[in-house]
């Protein structure tokens, strides 16, 4: 395991070089030495695209960081996440004869536990592939993980690991603690995904949750032919769900579809919890009768009900256009800092919402503020809580299958009434009153407690008893970088007099010594001086940047339903790739 875990090292080192020393002169233009350089969006979006084909041929466990590092905007600048977006986990299947030794260890005999098997794979993944076959008559799918993947993956993981403090030394502060909780998310959710019995137990609990939902069809798992690295489900067919033709041709409601994945979302997130986290296209089907059919279950999460608290108060907050909520709800859920310019983001959501409204103002999508908020957070930059990475870009995902179904779906407006049938909107009015009876029953005992406090303070005042304590906070060691330049400046001040002296006294070896200790200490005066960045304080994000970013043509970010619906290059899934 060691060596492979070597050859796969100088293998990785050797595809990441060229970018790394790129990278490396963008900071440096000399590498050593010289000042950083200016990359344009479009430099970026070439660089992401040389770094998702160095993911691709690097195999699995790169594809699926890919896929991970596509829901951290607090890691990747907004090019790098548009581009990883387009990453699908498609490989050709691996030889029958090696996925028939998985499926003999975990199961035994195949001609003993199916009554047919068919050997050619209906599809291949990094993970996985998918065969159809039938138990007793009846079809399923049996999804057999890849031969030799396990060994694979976990010398990749070591090679990630020795690679992350190399790469922690070139990023700043923000984004090392970022990085560093994105590897430990990275190597557990892996190691989640080959394991077919936890993908099994999802599937299960999330069927429970629908059970009599007819709008609603999850495949049941077959646990008699299910172990860790088998699992085998029922096989259902279906139509592709962006497939608007043959949805159209069989006569099924396109606008009732986007509404019933709307609700099973929220249903899944706000209030049971436990959610499938991979909506794409090919994992979305529709039977005939327009039941909505869910495949692939290797990703999905879970939400705890402190999060999902605050999700519906930021959909209720997004659909009042009340900013002020918008922000308090984001940085309850750990989305932006305390710390955070309010006025800043507040400008930012202001301009999301107005360009999300249109001819009408009540047309707006939520996707389109959450896209301007990802920006925005690799810009600041900010953490983003892993648990709400990935429900965050399903909400994204979801948002744009709907507006594929139907250009003019408001998303919003399906959204409150949800909140609005399952009484959350009642709930919340409830506690808005109690909040405001608590504040007038507080302000009530503060009218009180006031006067006599307020007579205090005057008789000490009279008395010349009364003082001030300010304390100075100084977050960025600014005075500490003020002082450090008196003393350079005082120093130097008294180098250069020191030297004339000696120079008049004809003391060469003396003068040339203090010549040497005053240049060295104008020099660190001169480095102080060229570190704008410890005193002045620079525009982390203004509304005419945001303005020249959208003006620029080639700069936007591709997203999916902001502009219009997914088009078909965007959204080409093979037919049967739902079920890897």
């Amino acid at each position: 395991m060691s060596l492979r875990s070597y050859r796969r090292f100088l293998t990785v080192v050797r595809q990441f070089l060229p970018l790394a020393l790129t990278y490396a002169r963008d900071r440096r233009r000399f590498l050593l030495f010289g000042a950083s350089r200016e990359v344009t969006p479009s430099q970026r979006r070439e660089r992401a695209a040389k770094l998702l084909g160095s993911l691709l041929t690097l195999g699995p466990t790169f594809i699926k960081l890919g896929q991970l590092l596509s829901t951290r905007p607090d890691i990747l600048p907004p090019e790098y996440v548009a581009e990883f977006s387009k990453l699908q986990d498609r490989v050709p299947p691996a030889e029958w004869e090696a996925a028939r030794e998985v499926l003999e260890d975990e199961l035994g005999a195949i001609d003993e536990h199916f009554s047919d098997f068919d050997t050619d794979a209906i599809s291949g993944a990094s993970l996985g592939q998918v065969y159809y076959a039938e138990v007793e008559g009846d079809p399923v799918a049996v999804k057999v993980r890849r031969p030799g993947v396990e060994d694979l993956v976990e010398a990749d993981l070591r090679v990630v690991r020795w690679l992350l403090p190399v790469i922690l030394f070139f990023v700043d502060d923000a984004r090392s603690f970022s990085l560093e909780t994105l590897a430990d998310e990275f190597a557990t959710t892996i190691r989640e995904e080959m394991d077919y019995r936890r993908e099994g137990e999802m599937l299960t609990e999330i069927r429970r949750n629908f059970e009599g939902d007819d709008r609603i069809r999850i495949p049941p798992v077959v646990g008699s032919h299910s172990t860790g690295r088998v699992l085998t489900m029922e096989y259902v067919e279906g139509t592709k769900i962006t497939d608007v033709e043959e949805l159209d041709r069989k006569g099924i409601d396109r606008t009732r579809l986007a509404e019933n994945l709307e609700r099973a979302y929220f249903q899944m997130i706000v209030e049971d919890g436990v959610y499938h986290a991979d909506p794409h296209p090919g994992n979305l089907a529709v039977a005939d009768d327009g039941t909505l059919v869910f495949y692939d279950f290797g990703m999905s999460g879970r939400v705890d009900s402190y999060v999902q608290e605050r999700i519906i108060d930021f959909y209720m907050a997004v659909a009042e256009q009340d900013i002020d909520a918008i922000l308090d709800a984001l940085i309850a859920m750990g989305t932006l800092s305390p710390e955070a310019d309010r006025q800043v983001m507040a400008e930012v959501l202001e301009l999301a919402i107005a360009d999300a409204r249109g001819e009408d103002i009540e047309q707006y999508r939520v996707q389109q503020i959450i896209q301007r908020v990802e920006d925005t957070i690799y810009e600041f930059p900010l953490r983003l809580p892993a648990n709400l990475a990935l429900v965050l870009r399903v909400a994204t995902v979801v948002e744009g299958v709907c507006v594929t179904l139907d250009p003019d779906f408001d998303f919003i407006d399906v959204a409150t009434d949800f909140l609005r049938e399952e009484g959350y909107l009642e709930e919340s009015a409830r506690e808005f009153v109690r909040d405001r009876v608590t504040e007038v029953s507080e302000a009530g005992r503060s009218a009180v407690r006031i006067p006599p406090k307020l007579e205090t303070t005057l008789d000490r005042i009279d008395r010349d008893d009364f003082y001030v304590r300010a304390d100075i906070e100084d977050s960025d060691d600014l005075l500490d970088t003020l002082a450090g330049r008196l003393i350079l400046g005082m120093l130097a001040t008294g180098g250069l007099v020191s030297t004339a002296v000696l120079y008049a006294f004809s003391t060469p070896r003396a003068m040339l010594l203090a010549a040497l200790v005053t240049t060295t200490v104008l020099f660190a005066l001169y480095r102080s001086f060229r570190q704008r960045r410890s005193i002045r304080a620079k525009p982390q994000f203004t509304r005419q940047q945001m303005r020249q970013r959208d003006s620029v043509g080639e700069s936007g970010v591709p997203s999916i339903g902001a502009d219009g619906p997914v088009s078909e290059e965007e959204a080409e899934v093979p037919e049967d790739d739902h079920w890897t």
